[in-house]
This record gives structure tokens, sequence and C-alpha cells, in this order.
């Protein structure tokens, strides 16, 4: 039992040894990856959509209340109660358009974006088991990286075709 003991002593120091280590750059693998500028177009276009909308709604309303203050004066108050309901009406639907929009332009956003993440998550795995790494850290949340830290970065761009 005590050689036993022994041996694994002896043997701790030298599996500490085998352990590689690593680290990744993934802010800046994501942003050169190729399809983060697909995904940035697609939400260009999104979001233009929702805006070129909200313009309508907004021009829409505007003429509404123009044509109210117009006739205002000369209205009867049954009239003017209907008018600024109408008008209420239609603030509270663009309000409730503007945040379905921005619900919906995060949702999509995030649906673009995890297929993008995935990607980068099996390239940083497949150079990971290649090249016999025992953990790589994001250098994102890392508060040090010695001077004899092997950096992945490149390694992972070149999985995913970046140069």
């Amino acid at each position: 039992m005590r050689k036993f003991i022994i041996t694994i002593m002896l043997a701790l120091p030298m599996l500490a040894a085998a352990q590689k280590f690593g680290h990744v750059n993934t802010q800046e693998v994501f942003s050169q990856m190729p399809e983060v500028a697909q995904v940035k177009s697609k939400m260009d276009t999104i979001n233009s959509q929702y805006e070129n909308q909200l313009a309508s709604m907004n021009e829409e309303i505007q003429k509404k209340y123009q044509d109210y203050q117009a006739q205002e004066a000369t209205m009867a108050d049954a009239v003017k109660q209907i008018r600024q309901q109408e008008l209420q009406e239609m603030q509270q639907r663009i309000q409730l358009f503007y945040q379905t929009a921005e619900q919906d332009i995060q949702k999509k956003q995030q649906e673009l974006i995890a297929p993008v993440h995935e990607k980068m998550a099996k390239a940083i795995k497949a150079v990971g088991d290649r090249e016999g790494y025992t953990y790589i850290f994001d250098t994102s949340s890392l508060v040090h990286i010695g001077a004899d830290a092997i950096d992945a970065t490149p390694a992972v761009k070149k999985e995913l075709g970046i140069k």
C-alpha cells in the first residue's frame, strides 16, 4: 500500500505537466467569421422593415393630429372626444408595435447568431481534440495570460477557414 501511495505521489507531478492549456479570443474569431456579416445584413434588412413601418404609422398619426387641430374649433364636443380617443388608440398601437418589434428583432438576432456560435464552439472543440488540449479558455474571462500560454486563436481561425 505504501508503494502505491509513493507511486501516485511521484506520478501526480508528471500528470500535471502533461496537461496542455490554451486560450482563444472568441470575440476576435467571432467578428471575423463570414456568417456574422451575413447575420448583420439580414438584421439590417429586418430593422429597416420595422423602421419603415413605424415611420408610416407615425406619419399617419401626425396627419390625423394635424387634421384634428385644424378642425378642432368647429367640432362638436362628441366628435372631439371620438377623435381624441382615436388619436390615443393610434398612439397606443404605435407603442405596442414598437415593443413587439424590439422583441421580434432580439429573437431573430438570437436565432441567426446561435448557429454561428455553435460553429465556433465546434471548431474550438476540434482544435482542442486534434492538438491535445486539456482546456481551452476564452481570453475575455482570463485575468492573466502567462508568456508560455498557448494561443489557440490562429488554429481555430484556420479550422473555420478565416485568414
